[in-house]
């Protein structure tokens, strides 16, 4: 269910303006090793400042929340006045029984104020045996209209030894209160606080030499993706499911739409945009029309959340920026589906294929990404491949699992002392030549 769907044909502009995280003070107060960020581009120099005050006040001023998970518009009641990031070591997150069920349980971060208020977000885990301790984590990111509710995606990880957490960003989900507008944002670079005090957890809970992938899907994909171009030593690697990292249409809109939406974004950055979504996708996963699966339908409702000038703005802007090509540093895995189908009229054919985004985009845009990329393009998969019947869905985790044994943990370092660390074996008695 991607806004997407509303621009079809809408392309990001090659002069939008640079997204620049800007953590440098961020991270020291979360305690993160993450490399220190470049300096920001013009007009984005705000971006730190504003972001270390965000968490400065999460990591000791104002109450912390938990969720109240009997309370189905995911609304939060506070429960203790010690904030939820006042230490990274100070071992006092308040985990309560989350909504999934049995081994798994949530907790509130919060993230300080803006515009409309008190902002938090939640991360999940799950943790079926409490003694188990893992070296190795995975932080899994959603798109847009939705949170975390993949759970054979977090049975996954824990078959394979890897400890599992999942964020529902803030104004999403468990995140999202009744004051605030579903899912906006004007600045995706507002994630990069998210993030960094889901990992700050993560880091505290199994220790500050935790290996830790992220794992994105659809928007979640493009946030994760920017943000380990700007951060390289957040994470060890990172796998995209479908990743949002192209607009359908690109060559009529460059000099059509963007404009007109930055304009808009200017003067009513909040105003709906019309609605078009035909809830195609939710027929293909939801169990009440033919799909497998069951989730709260507050948090990801069809129609979708309206989408906005502000926000579409802001998502141009990453599009822009992946564009102009990035460059992570640790192991990429980008797994899209075979096949689209997007259309006005309902098609069966949506019910094996990505009905959301044009998948040959992203598997162009997948390699200027970052260094080491891999495409896997999985036969018959919908838009969230973890989604897909079986036996796709097996094929998709089946390629997880065979990319991690080879690449997924390696994590960064340059390409010359990966060179340097290749062994040119001696044949017949000769000696390797000059550069080898």
């Amino acid at each position: 269910m991607k806004a997407s769907k509303f621009i079809k044909g809408l392309l990001h502009h090659e002069d939008a303006e640079d997204l620049e995280v800007g953590l440098d003070e961020l991270i020291e107060r979360a305690n993160l090793p993450f490399a220190r960020t470049a300096q920001p581009a013009e007009g984005t120099k705000g971006f730190g400042n504003a972001l270390t005050g965000a968490l400065a006040q999460a990591a000791g001023k104002g109450p912390a929340h938990t969720p109240d998970h009997a309370h189905s518009t995911g609304t939060a009641t506070p429960h203790s006045p010690a904030s939820a990031l006042s230490h990274p070591h100070a071992h006092n997150w308040i985990w309560l029984p989350d909504i999934l069920g049995n081994g798994y349980e949530a907790t509130t971060l919060n993230l300080g104020t803006d515009d409309e208020g008190e902002v938090v977000a939640t991360l999940v885990r799950y943790q079926p045996d409490k003694s188990e301790r893992s070296a190795r984590a995975v932080l899994y990111v959603h798109g847009w209209n939705d949170y975390f509710f993949q759970r054979e995606t977090a049975e996954f990880w824990h078959a394979q030894g890897v400890s599992f957490y999942a964020v529902d960003l803030r104004k999403y989900g468990r995140s999202l209160r009744e004051w605030q507008t579903p899912g906006y944002t004007d600045s995706l670079s507002v994630y990069a606080q998210d993030l960094a005090a889901a990992l700050a957890v993560i880091k505290d809970e199994l220790g500050q030499h935790t290996s830790i992938m992220l794992m994105g899907h659809s928007t979640g994909g493009l946030i994760t993706s920017l943000f380990l171009h700007y951060n390289p030593d957040a994470a060890s690697g990172l796998i995209l499911n479908s990743p949002w990292l192209e607009l359908q249409g690109s060559a009529i809109v460059r000099t059509l739409s963007t404009p007109a939406l930055t304009q808009m974004a200017r003067i009513q950055p909040k105003a709906p945009l019309p609605d078009i979504d035909a809830g195609f996708f939710s027929r293909t996963v939801s169990k009440e029309y033919g799909g497998e699966w069951e989730y709260n339908t507050q948090w990801r409702p069809t129609p979708s959340f309206p989408v906005r000038p502000g926000w579409l703005a802001a998502i141009v802007t990453g599009h822009a920026r992946v564009a102009r090509g990035l460059d992570i540093r640790v192991p990429v895995l980008v797994l899209a589906s075979d096949k689209t189908t997007i259309s006005a009229r309902w098609n069966e054919a949506m019910r094996s294929s990505d009905s959301v985004l044009d998948v040959e985009p992203i598997a162009r845009r997948a390699v200027q990404l970052g260094q080491n990329v891999t495409v896997s393009r999985i036969a018959g998969g919908i838009h969230d491949l973890s989604l897909s019947p079986r036996p796709i869905r097996d094929h998709y985790f089946e390629s997880i699992r065979l990319w991690t044994m080879a690449y997924g943990w390696l994590g960064k370092f340059p390409v010359e002392e990966r060179a340097a660390s290749i062994q040119v074996p001696v044949i017949h008695g000769e000696e390797p030549p000059q550069g080898s």
